[in-house]
């Protein structure tokens, strides 16, 4: 482009393109470069300002080299997700929803390009388009870390993610079953699973710690499951036992003595052989899967005049409901596996014989349920 007409300052320099319109030039403080302002200017005075800008920027420390931000964010996505270190099951959550809710917006640009304004209209669209809440906080929280690591690596200078409240949603009350209705499915069940809703129950394991016990976690004299791993599913189908996500999900859980004579039964009938045989197992004598489960579950909450929104993880969040009015939050923490409860046992531990207190009260109210007299 032609110099029409230029003025040299002590910083830089301006000149007056044939577009009629106004350029600044400095050197890089990095590499001694002539550099060009990544904007044209209406007038010399508007140049000479923003030439005054950049000139304070790099007095202050504050200054980025524009081109740094022009890293392509597909491939920094694909770099970011690959050196975090993450479970099989997490990172293949984690892929799905870059590649499926992240890459389409953003995928095709560069770093510089994610603004807040994209961010917050990226957002509004995905929840316009009926995608989850739950899936949709997911994805913002993926690229609010993203983006943040983008910062670390000096790529960027700002997060662009600060939409507030966009990290977080309300989760729903779930609904809880009471004790007859616990029965209920669980009478309607294929009798292969009936134990596995009543210690999902009163219990509160998880679908996957219920499905990696082995006949060796279950304690029948001291009428205890020790919780030692949990079952995960990838997407390929393949199945495999992880750690608990935290410490305190390595766990001893008393179960009532009411319900002695249905693991009794059920381990005579229905798990594999040996200590390592997994006590329960799938309809053809396999693993456990949600999908070989999943239809039992619906036709026995059918059948038991259980509402339709009922999950099999909702039998969790009745166990916890049932043994709140009696426990300590420190106690229904630990009874669950929560990892929080870990600081408050620094403080005070919880012992065995609570957690069995804890245990004969649903054992009363499971007698009392069925007809019986409440010790």
């Amino acid at each position: 482009m032609a110099n029409k007409k230029g003025n040299r300052r002590r910083f830089g320099s301006v000149r007056q393109l044939k577009s009629g319109r106004w350029q600044a030039r400095y050197r890089d403080p990095t590499t001694g470069q002539l550099r060009t302002a990544e904007q044209t200017y209406a007038s010399k005075t508007d140049a000479e300002v923003g030439l005054t800008h950049i000139e304070a920027d790099i007095s202050r420390g504050q200054w980025d080299d524009p081109d740094k931000g022009a890293v392509a964010f597909g491939e920094y996505a694909d770099a970011w997700l690959r050196d975090r270190k993450l479970a099989d099951r997490s990172r293949e959550r984690n892929e799905a929803v870059i590649r499926l809710h992240i890459k389409p917006t953003f995928g095709a640009g560069t770093l510089a390009d994610v603004t807040t304004s994209r961010v917050r209209a990226w957002r509004g669209s995905l929840l316009a388009a009926g995608v989850g809440e739950p899936t949709v906080v997911k994805a913002y929280q993926i690229l609010r870390a993203m983006m943040s690591t983008a910062v670390d690596d000096e790529l960027i200078r700002r997060n662009p993610c600060r939409v507030k409240g966009a990290d977080r949603y309300d989760v729903p009350e779930r609904p809880v079953l009471t004790v007859p209705e616990v029965y209920a499915v669980a009478e309607a069940i294929a009798p292969r699973y009936r134990l596995l809703v009543l210690l999902a129950a009163f219990t509160t394991l998880r679908f996957g710690e219920l499905a990696s016990l082995r006949r060796r976690d279950v304690d029948l004299m001291g009428r205890v499951v020790l919780v030692q791993r949990a079952q995960a599913e990838m997407q390929d189908g393949r199945l495999f036992d992880k750690a608990p996500k935290s410490a305190a999900g390595v766990r001893p859980v008393a179960f009532p003595d009411e319900l002695l004579a249905d693991v009794t039964e059920h381990l005579e009938r229905y798990a594999g052989a040996g200590r390592d045989g997994h006590v329960f197992l799938g309809p053809q004598g396999g693993r456990l899967r949600r999908s070989n489960f999943r239809d039992d579950w619906t036709n026995a909450r059918t059948k038991a005049g259980i509402a339709a929104d009922v999950h099999f993880h909702d039998l969790r969040h009745t166990g916890n409901t049932l043994v709140a009015a009696g426990a300590s939050t420190r106690e229904l923490m630990t009874r669950m596996g929560h990892s929080t409860a870990r600081a408050a046992l620094i403080y005070q531990h919880m012992t065995n014989d609570r957690d069995r207190a804890i245990a004969d009260r649903l054992g009363a109210m499971i007698r009392k349920s069925n007809g019986g007299a409440e010790s």
